[in-house]
């Protein structure tokens, strides 16, 4: 056997092992080994989420602009949930990174049960508000009633049912955090399976089930994920990952809870930060008609497409970041971080390119009105020429995440998003009349100024001090 075939024979025994999750310790032994082990289910996990992105929206494309508009403006609130959801997520992560990182399994579980307890209770109160006000939130979002009429329906089962996104992405985080980053991946394998395959029934019909539209993606949405969810709760009582749940596991721990909540806040903020000025950008582009929103709608998770696998392999550094700092290794975790972060750049890189070519055709795939092409393609090519940069910028995001010091992170998002996107994104497409092409030029420069500022904080190493 030759050096090249030994080396690919090799490559593919590491891949599969990293989707069978035969390894969670990551604190020892190659580096390059571990990042590869993690990024891969994380990776993959990612594609998964992206490639439903992609595919419900070309499925509710064929129903009308005003389904692809609904969306687009649903998912801008959405979003605020998902910043409480991811900020939790990052402080279930840390905690448990740290204590698997220690050794300390028992305490890796009972944080895990204070996660999904918090989880809970934080859903079911957004539960309740937005099944009760779906039209009224459509209409503060700008919708016209026509778009109203058709959507709410969407944005009451989406926001009604949030639960099933908010475990989902809990019990993942836990899991990341174990080290078991291959169960998140077939978690999500089989949640987006789902959707991707009930989609079209209940958004045309089939047999039985009616026509339901729009709202029929988020029917799908909801049992695709709710599904997933049982499925992790079995995982978590028969202990098929490191972290096992028993039901002497569920008792009320303050302590831990608040540790918890202490960590998340910064998270949750960090994400409140970047989400609702990104509501308030979809605010601006709503200004500009249906089918520039539907444009820019398209293009935003076309994107997705490749910041998925992105923030795969930045969930990686997140998880080595904290296990190793559990098991007081500093420079270990330091390490991990750059090296990410430079495969990382070269996948960003060679994704910008295709963009920067191929945008029109890309966008035409789901529309062929002229206007959301143009509008859709512009948006690609604008973003992606930023994605070199931030590339690093979400590792080291990440990293500082794991580490449990979600604080640095929210301060430099306080920065680029509000202080600079925000009033550039009005001025330049307002008052400089630069009309869409303004909002995404600040998407771009706040990317750019958020990444100089994350490794400029990073290399100052006060995150490697941080106790969670």
């Amino acid at each position: 056997m030759s050096s090249s075939q030994f080396a690919i024979t090799k490559l593919f025994r590491y891949f599969l092992q990293a989707i069978r999750g035969t390894q969670s310790d990551f604190t020892t032994g190659s580096l390059r080994k571990a990042i590869f082990m993690l990024s891969i289910p994380m990776i993959m996990e990612m594609m998964m989420e992206s490639v439903f992105a992609v595919v419900d929206i070309a499925y509710v494309s064929r129903v009308s602009v005003n389904a692809v508009a609904t969306i687009g403006l649903t998912e801008s609130v959405i979003t605020l949930v998902y910043a409480v959801a991811i900020g939790l997520s990052m402080a279930a992560t840390a905690v448990v990174a740290r204590r698997v990182g220690e050794k300390d399994l028992s305490g890796a579980r009972e944080a895990a049960v204070q996660a999904i307890v918090l989880g809970v209770l934080v859903s079911l109160a957004v539960g309740i508000a937005g099944f009760l006000y779906a039209e009224e939130i459509l209409a503060i979002m700008g919708a016209e009633p026509d778009l109203i009429a058709e959507g709410s329906g969407y944005t009451r089962w989406l926001l009604g049912g949030n639960i099933t996104i908010m475990l989902l992405f809990m019990i993942n985080a836990i899991f990341r955090g174990a080290g078991d980053a291959s169960m998140a991946m077939w978690t999500l394998f089989l949640s987006n399976g789902l959707n991707i395959i009930l989609d079209p029934i209940f958004i045309f019909g089939l047999g039985p089930v009616p026509e339901y539209g729009v709202m029929g993606a988020a029917i799908a949405t909801n049992i695709g994920r709710g599904t997933a969810v049982i499925f992790q709760f079995l995982v978590l009582i028969f202990g098929w990952s490191r972290i096992r749940i028993t039901l002497r596991s569920w008792v009320l721990n303050l302590k831990v809870m608040w540790n918890l909540v202490r960590v998340s806040l910064g998270g949750i903020a960090q994400f409140l930060i970047g989400t609702s000025s990104w509501v308030f950008l979809m605010r601006l582009m709503s200004e500009f008609g249906a089918e520039i929103l539907a444009g820019y709608t398209i293009a935003i998770r076309v994107l997705m497409f490749t910041l998925m696998p992105a923030w795969g392999m930045s969930n990686a550094a997140a998880t080595l970041v904290g296990q190793n700092l559990g098991a007081r290794k500093p420079d270990r975790a330091e390490a991990s971080v750059w090296k990410t972060g430079k495969y990382n750049a070269v996948f960003m890189l060679a994704v910008s390119v295709v963009y920067l070519i191929f945008a029109p055709e890309i966008i035409g795939f789901f529309s062929q009105a002229v206007p959301v092409v143009e509008s859709g393609a512009l948006c690609l090519r604008i973003i992606t020429a930023g994605y070199l940069f931030y590339a690093y910028g979400m590792v080291v995001t990440q990293a500082f995440n794991g580490s449990g010091d979600t604080r640095t992170p929210t301060r430099i998002n306080l920065v680029a998003f509000w202080l600079f996107q925000l009033p550039f994104a009005y001025v330049a497409s307002q008052t400089l009349e630069m009309g869409p092409m303004g909002v995404f030029l600040a998407i771009t420069l706040a990317e750019v100024l958020l990444s100089v500022l994350a490794v400029v904080a990073f290399r100052k190493g006060k995150w490697k001090t941080f106790q969670v």
